[in-house]
């Protein structure tokens, strides 16, 4: 009986071990609305989270969501701390060395600039960036002056005190907040960016990449993907 008891106690061990490993682990900002944002009652929320929530049980996947701040978003998922990145990230040429990633959930998303003068110098001026984002690295490379932030909305604040003429972001975050500050307009024309936005994973899980990009597909071929696109307003829908 002894030796029963002890064989039960492995195989719920080992039970217990495998549905660990078959945890997969969405790592997000949760400081990017309408895409990903902590809600009231402190869970992550939003149309990545809508989108993820249903992009594994098209795969059959058992998820679980991290948050991480976007500076470490990377290097994070390297070394391991979650096994997929599912945060408004745009795929470029840069990221896809250090990692990898599925076709993208979205088109495209322009980006757009927001001040509070109209005639802001956008060429020459002071442009607020979120840091690690691909509208810093395209100011950076104009003729502007580059300021970053670690968070999206201290980008934005940096406009209304004075530190900045303008900030550079996806119109889809800009949008709302532009709405709702009289103080703040869109100027200038928008910047297309990026190949649209995808998961990032790590180069060596190309089995989990594969999976998430069928379920991506499949949502792609029945129009719901479309539809949650439109219905949270983060981009333009695939035709």
């Amino acid at each position: 009986m002894k030796k029963l008891l002890i064989t039960s106690a492995a195989l719920a061990l080992t039970a217990n071990l495998a549905m660990a490993q078959d945890v997969v682990r969405l790592g997000t900002e949760g400081a990017y609305p309408p895409w990903n944002f902590i809600n009231d009652a402190g869970e992550v929320d939003g149309f990545e989270r809508e989108l993820g929530d249903e992009l594994c049980t098209r795969a059959a996947l058992n998820c679980q969501w991290v948050t991480n701040e976007w500076d470490s978003i990377i290097p994070n998922l390297v070394s391991g701390n979650y096994d997929v990145i599912i945060a408004g990230m745009s795929i470029t040429d840069e990221r896809d060395e250090v990692i990898d990633f599925t076709q993208n959930y979205t088109p495209p998303d322009p980006s757009a600039f927001i001040g509070m003068d109209p005639d802001a110098d956008l060429a020459g001026g002071v442009i607020a960036a979120q840091t690690g984002t691909i509208q810093a690295g395209y100011i950076a490379s104009t003729g502007a002056t580059l300021v970053e932030f670690a968070t999206p909305e201290e980008t934005v604040a940096a406009v209304k005190n004075g530190e900045a003429d303008a900030v550079l972001a996806d119109k889809s975050f800009l949008a709302p907040i532009a709405e709702d500050d009289a103080g703040l307009m869109f100027i200038g024309e928008d910047v297309p960016l990026g190949g649209g936005v995808g998961m990032g994973i790590r180069e060596s899980d190309t089995e989990l990449r594969d999976k998430f990009d069928a379920a991506i597909q499949s949502m792609k071929d029945d129009g719901s993907l479309n539809e949650m696109l439109t219905r949270w307003e983060v981009s333009s829908t695939f035709e």
